[in-house]
C-alpha cells in the first residue's frame, strides 16, 4: 500500500516519469497532513486547565478531525487505483465495432470512478477547513501556528482535489452525473477560500 512507503520513496516516486502517484494522491496526503494537524493541536490543548472552556469542542474536533484523516489517507491510494483503471480502459482493443463499444463504456465508467475519488477528497478537505477554524479559536497558543498550516493544507487540498474532478469530469458524455458532481463540488468549494484566510488572519493575529 502507498500509505506505508516511507516519504522519500514516495517522494522519488511522485517525481518520476510514472503517471502515479500524481496530484490526486498528494491533494489526499496535503488533506491528511491538515486534518492530522488539527488532531495535533487538539492534543496539545485537551487537560490544560487554561483552555478548559473549550475543551468539550476540541474533543468533538478530535474525534472528526482522526476519522477524516483515516478517509484521506485511504484516498492516496484510491486516487491510484482509478487512475490506473483510466490508463488501463484506453488501452482497451479497439479493432471491431463491439471492442469499441466495451472500450467506450469502460472509459466512461472509469472516468466517473476517477471523479468520485477526488471529489471525496475535496468534500472531506472542506471539513478540514472547517475545523481548523475551532483549533485556531481554541487551541494552545503555544500551538497555533499548527493550526494555520493546518487550513492552508486543507485548503490546498481541496482546490487540488477540484482540478482533478475538472478534468475527468469533462471527459463524461452522462449530462446528469455531470450536473450532480459539479454541483457536489460547488458546494464543497463554495465560501472557502474567504473562510481560509479568516481562519490564518485569527492565527496571525494570535502570534
Amino acid at each position: 500500500m502507498i500509505k506505508e512507503k516511507q516519504i522519500q520513496v514516495f517522494l522519488d516516486e511522485l517525481a518520476s516519469n510514472a503517471p502515479t502517484p500524481g496530484g490526486g494522491s498528494a491533494a489526499a496526503i496535503m488533506g491528511s497532513m491538515g486534518a492530522a494537524l488539527v488532531s495535533m493541536v487538539c492534543n496539545l490543548t485537551i487537560g490544560k486547565e487554561k483552555y478548559a472552556e473549550g475543551e468539550e469542542d476540541l474533543k468533538s474536533v478530535l474525534g472528526q478531525a482522526e476519522a477524516l484523516r483515516i478517509r484521506l489517507t485511504d484516498m492516496i491510494q484510491a486516487d491510484v487505483k482509478v487512475f490506473d483503471r483510466v490508463m488501463a480502459s484506453y488501452g482497451m482493443p479497439k479493432g471491431s465495432d463491439d471492442e469499441k463499444a466495451v472500450r467506450s463504456a469502460e472509459i466512461q465508467e472509469a472516468l466517473k470512478a476517477a471523479t468520485d475519488v477526488p471529489l471525496e477528497c475535496a468534500i472531506a478537505s472542506a471539513e478540514v477547513i472547517k475545523l481548523s477554524r475551532v483549533v485556531a479559536e481554541k487551541g494552545n497558543l503555544n500551538v497555533i501556528s499548527d493550526a494555520g498550516v493546518a487550513v492552508l493544507a486543507g485548503y490546498a487540498a481541496l482546490k487540488s482535489a477540484a482540478l482533478n474532478v475538472s478534468i475527468n469530469i469533462g471527459g463524461i458524455r452522462d449530462a446528469a452525473f455531470v450536473e450532480d458532481r459539479r454541483a457536489q463540488l460547488f458546494a464543497a468549494v463554495d465560501g472557502c477560500g474567504w473562510n481560509t484566510e479568516e481562519i490564518y488572519k485569527i492565527v496571525e493575529g494570535k502570534l
